[in-house]
């Protein structure tokens, strides 16, 4: 696909709205976890306690994705985002609040994080499903190269500019809450202005009626769909395999940038952007290549392509090799992630759409199976062991489900 195709697809005055409230809401929740993690640190000084924050948030986007795929089969997407970014906005100024008045603690973020979670599962699937609904489908590709850019982005300069804006509001005052709170108000107005870029775009009708079922009948109903669609269920098994495999290098980077290459902040600093301007260009690429012949061939090969890369990074030994094996893998993992995704919508019929994106985004809560055994082999061997093992089960993974899965073979 031409690269002219970026500017068609932003040049749709809906999708272009919907892309921009998308790029708030990721500035918003990327700037949300420093604040949140130096916050909490600072307050308990314990690292158990950052993991159980961050469960919190977890925890609702498998127990209420389901929830919310029925939603966006049910009820007008529009609505459903536009409150979910609203209430977003106001939970966060109500914590800034708290942050600047003294008065906040530990339990304060589990709450919050809790809700954040619960909204983030309730609105997902209908801001995903609502991409079909506004775009032709020869552009699908682009739009989710796009989408993927727009997280990227966010991922790079959201956690930066709350670093940046942290220090500087504070004054160099490492003990001051009130840069957090400052940074909390600053992250509700983005927010806000996700809530109100969606307002620009037009109402879409709901894909499935609004029977009168119960919520349970239409998860099994999407279940069922997927069981009976193997191009379906395959796209979902080649998401969940990295996410078990591939994932793990995000949390084992700080300790493979201290106990293998001895680096220090600066250092973990660069490994960060390497990755995240790999992904950039993987998410741009996917972006123009809408055209692309044997997509799904395509994807089989990159998930076996990233493998190897996260394997790669644990045979380097010098700064330059590890900063180009990971920038390989944050290109090669966005270019797959926005294939898959690209695949699954084109491969869904619209009245399922919402409930089968949401049982693949509660999938990837699955995460943590792979990253716990994959941390205990760093913790116990060291770091670059533990990341070619990873690499080695996702290649062998993708090897076996192809071998084993109809499903999987179908898309090759």
């Amino acid at each position: 696909m031409a690269t002219r195709d970026l500017g068609t697809a932003l040049a749709l005055a809906d999708f272009r709205w919907l892309w921009i409230g998308s790029l708030a809401s990721s500035f918003a929740m990327n700037m949300q976890i420093v604040a949140r993690g130096w916050l909490v640190y600072a307050l308990t000084s314990s690292a158990l306690d950052l993991a159980w924050v961050t469960l919190s948030f977890m925890i609702p986007l498998v127990a209420f994705a389901l929830l919310g795929g029925v939603m966006a089969d049910r009820v007008p997407k529009r609505g459903i985002i536009m409150l979910a970014q609203g209430l977003n906005s106001v939970a966060t100024i109500l914590l800034g609040v708290i942050i600047l008045a003294g008065q906040v603690d530990f339990w304060d973020f589990i709450w919050f994080g809790f809700f954040n979670g619960t909204v983030l599962a309730l609105s997902m699937p209908a801001r995903q499903a609502m991409v079909p609904e506004l775009v032709p489908e020869r552009l699908i590709f682009t739009a989710m190269g796009l989408t993927t850019t727009s997280w990227n982005l966010s991922r790079i300069l959201g956690p930066a500019m709350a670093g940046f804006l942290i220090a500087w509001i504070a004054g160099g005052d490492t003990t001051s809450h009130f840069g957090v709170g400052i940074v909390y108000f600053m992250i509700a107005t983005l927010y806000l202005a996700s809530s109100l870029a969606m307002w620009r775009v037009a109402p879409t009708r709901p894909s499935a009626r609004a029977e009168d079922q119960h919520p349970l009948r239409d998860i099994a109903d999407g279940m069922r769909y997927i069981w009976d669609n193997p191009p379906v269920l395959g796209l979902i098994l080649l998401s969940i395999v990295p996410f078990l495999f591939g994932m793990p290098i995000n949390t084992l980077l700080p300790a493979y940038n201290e106990d293998i290459l001895s680096g220090g902040a600066d250092d973990l600093g660069l490994l960060m952007s390497a990755m995240g301007i790999g992904a950039i260009v993987g998410s741009l690429m996917m972006a123009t290549m809408g055209e692309l012949r044997g997509k799904g061939r395509w994807l089989i090969g990159t998930s076996i392509a990233w493998a190897g890369a996260t394997a790669l990074v644990g045979t380097a030994d010098s700064q330059l090799w590890a900063v180009a094996a990971v920038a390989l893998v944050g290109w090669l993992s966005s270019w797959n992630m926005s294939l898959n995704r690209g695949l699954l919508q084109t491969s869904i019929k619209p009245a399922m759409r919402g409930r089968v994106l949401s049982i693949d985004m509660m999938s990837h809560g699955l995460m943590p199976l792979g990253v716990i055994p994959i941390s205990l082999i760093a913790e116990q061997v060291n770091v670059a062991v533990a990341l070619q093992v990873a690499g080695g089960v996702f290649a062998l993974a993708v090897v076996a489900l192809l071998g084993t899965s109809r499903a999987v073979r179908s898309l090759a």
